[in-house]
């Protein structure tokens, strides 16, 4: 354990302004507040906090930084108080320390839920001030320098998973690299022991069989650069073990076929020596096709700049290359830390950090803790493409992101409103995925609301979170629209009207605090119209109730008590079945499933069949009139179609001459004679359907046509 003149010799030794008394009474104080107490290992618990300081001390940070790591676990784990904190150290350290407190006074068991609420209160309390991430960095960093003393494999397990879905790659957000490594080895150690023992076994037996492989290349990249003139320092270094066996699962390969375990970083002067450093390397080995990344000129979201390239180099090993001036590689090897070493005023805002502001934009759209960890973890693992506006601004985003994902990281309204987008001045899908230097340009359009369906295609968690607020709150919306519909027909049918002050009456028998919430629960086919009126009458005569719930099969026309259909979003609380694809003209019902809402059938669809015996689920519904005319509906086909040529081509003849369109087509069977398929078609009404129809029941090349019915 460091001692206590040991700890301030280290901070003065960087820090000569330092307040040596603050970080004495620090020491001090921890030494007795925690006294007697032990950690698992049988050391003195004081024994942690001094190696959280010393940690923090080998990243040069500032004073507070390290009074914060003696003191932060004081308030939790003793009787010291947030008041003796203020009172001793000021209210710099106290704010400090209470944010890193905070974070601890959650368990974080195997519940997500609660693993999510204490991610949640990380990132608050770091967007306040990023140091307060640095020692809650610096704690786990330790506590998995001592994870084997644990005796509960459990907990040691929940630790080490916690640690590599959100510590670790934290750590490489702020751009920490050691760290990083250090608690993905650790995790991984624990949690799939077997899986690294095997890896470092294999680097072993590489080094005895090759010797001091990464000194003679480092000695001969010297050389080669020295002969074109470029005064640099080379140090290698082999992967680590769990960076090699991400690479095998993501690529599903072996070791044996894994070809650049090792890197190389060239550290010169300047930025010119940094693309000379770069052409003399490329001029003397064969560069290997794809692997170059400019991060000079685009820099990472945590502020890293390199040139990265790979090349078959010395020995004819395939080796990475990363070539950075001396502040650049402070950077990449500091990270966030190494603004107390080039700034004269150190900037301690989280929120000047774009991706932690795209966090906490995540954090106002997500319903659960849950659902934030999730997106969050999108926003952290992904590997980074860099794309342009048309302006030039800089956009970073996953890879794998798409023009939806760009337009929610413009700005949340630019993505709720976009319409189409151009790449590289071609029109493109929202769902194109987007590469390394495209220009993206958005249209938006006032009318456009996002589609349930982007968040099958979307890889940013903010545009994630924003969809599933959309769609909660349209959902919650047609649910209470719903609701008032069934609740106003199932009165009406009983010849009551729906007054304000008798639904009111019911609300604390259904739970409800007000009527919305009445409306939502029955939308949601939690409750039925014929439930709320039998609460609000009691006394009235059920035979005739159960009569009127019957006629609910339809089976019956348009009539004043059926819920109108229009407008309708799949995926929400309203929707078309896909199994019959109902159309504007056609005869429907409504089934409503718990939680699921209305679902809308054909009158004559094979589905029904299962809710025969089920007729509280059944609701008269009806077109309104004007749906007619959308062009937003799907007919499907079973179409038996000639096999010769041209017979397809004379199909979809007919269905564009009576402007239909295609939106999918799927061959079911096929033989010497004829194709069997089913053919989707975006048309207007029912009306439009038939036309279709009867063109095609025309053309010689059609067996057979009828539409799809369940």
């Amino acid at each position: 354990m460091m001692r206590q003149y040991e700890l301030v010799e280290r901070v003065k030794s960087y820090d000569p302004g330092a307040d040596e008394d603050a970080l004495n009474r620090a020491y001090v104080f921890s030494m007795k507040a925690h006294g007697t107490q032990k950690r698992a290992s049988g050391d003195p618990y004081f024994s942690h906090p001094v190696e959280v300081a010393g940690i923090l001390s080998d990243k040069k940070l500032d004073c507070d930084s390290i009074i914060t790591g003696l003191l932060h676990d004081t308030v939790e784990d003793t009787l010291a108080t947030m008041e003796d904190i203020q009172s001793l150290f000021g209210n710099d350290v106290a704010r400090l320390v209470d944010g890193v407190t905070k974070l601890s006074q959650i368990e974080t068991l195997s519940d997500r839920a609660k693993q999510a609420e204490n991610f949640r209160k990380l990132l608050l309390a770091m967007s306040e001030d990023i140091r307060v991430l640095l020692v809650k960095q610096a704690d786990r960093l330790h506590n998995m320098r001592t994870l084997k003393f644990i005796r509960n494999e459990k907990k040691r397990v929940r630790i080490a998973r916690e640690t590599m879905d959100i510590y670790a790659p934290l750590a490489e957000r702020i751009g920490i690299r050691d760290w990083k490594d250090e608690l993905e080895d650790r995790a991984f150690a624990e949690l799939n022991a077997d899986a690294r023992d095997s890896i470092v076994k294999r680097l072993n037996f590489l080094r005895d069989e090759s010797g001091d492989i990464v000194g003679r290349v480092t000695a001969e990249l010297k050389q080669t650069l020295a002969e074109f003139g470029v005064e640099a320092e080379v140090i290698g270094r082999e992967k680590s073990p769990y960076s090699i066996w991400r690479k095998m699962q993501r690529k599903n390969i072996g070791f044996e076929q894994l070809s650049d375990i090792m890197a190389f970083r060239v550290v010169v002067q300047d930025v010119t020596d940094c693309y000379q450093t770069l052409g003399a390397i490329h001029g003397h080995y064969r560069v290997v096709p794809g692997r170059f990344k400019d991060y000079v000129s685009i820099p990472k979201p945590n502020n890293y700049r390199s040139l990265h390239t790979s090349v078959y180099g010395p020995e004819n090993q395939r080796i990475e290359i990363q070539i950075r001036t001396q502040e650049m590689h402070e950077v990449a090897e500091l990270g966030v830390a190494a603004h107390w070493q080039f700034k004269q005023n150190v900037m301690t805002d989280g929120r000047q950090y774009r991706w932690l502001r795209e966090l906490l934009e995540i954090l106002e759209h997500a319903e659960a803790p849950e659902e934030f960890l999730e997106h969050t973890k999108l926003e952290m693992f992904s590997d980074q493409v860099f794309c342009f506006s048309p302006k030039g601004d800089l956009m970073e985003l996953p890879r794998g992101s798409t023009p939806v994902d760009f337009a929610y990281a413009v700005h949340s309204e630019v993505g709720d409103t976009c319409v189409s987008a151009k790449v590289n001045g071609q029109a493109a899908p929202l769902r194109t995925e987007l590469k390394n230097g495209d220009q993206v340009e958005i249209q938006t359009s006032a009318d456009q609301t996002p589609s349930p369906n982007w968040e099958g295609f979307v890889a940013t968690g903010k545009a994630r979170a924003c969809i599933r607020r959309f769609i909660r709150s349209q959902t919650h919306e047609q649910y209470i629209r719903l609701g008032r519909e069934i609740v106003e027909r199932a009165f009406r049918r009983e010849g009551k009207k729906v007054l304000k002050k008798t639904l009111k009456g019911v609300l604390v028998k259904f739970s409800c605090p007000t009527l919305d919430d009445l409306f939502d629960i029955v939308g949601q086919g939690r409750y039925t119209g014929q439930d709320i009126f039998n609460a609000a009458y009691p006394a009235a005569g059920d035979a005739n109730r159960r009569a009127n719930k019957k006629s609910g099969n339809g089976k019956a026309g348009p009539n004043d008590f059926a819920v109108p259909i229009r407008g309708l979003i799949p995926g929400m609380a309203v929707h078309l079945a896909a199994c019959c694809h109902p159309l504007p003209g056609d005869q429907i019902v409504g089934i409503v499933s718990t939680g699921k809402g209305l679902t809308v059938h054909t009158n004559d669809c094979e589905t029904l069949d299962n809710f025969v015996d089920m007729p509280e689920q059944w609701v008269d519904v009806q077109w309104e009139a004007g749906a007619e005319g959308e062009n937003n509906h799907v007919g499907r086909l079973v179409v038996i179609l000639a096999n010769r040529p041209g017979s397809l081509a004379a199909l979809t003849a007919v269905i564009g001459r009576d402007h239909g369109n295609i939106s999918n087509l799927k061959i079911t069977d096929r033989s010497q004679e004829f194709f069997e398929m089913q053919i989707d078609i975006e048309v207007s009404d029912v009306g439009h359907l038939t036309n279709i129809i009867a063109g095609l029941r025309a053309d010689p090349s059609v067996g057979s046509v009828e539409r799809a019915r369940g």
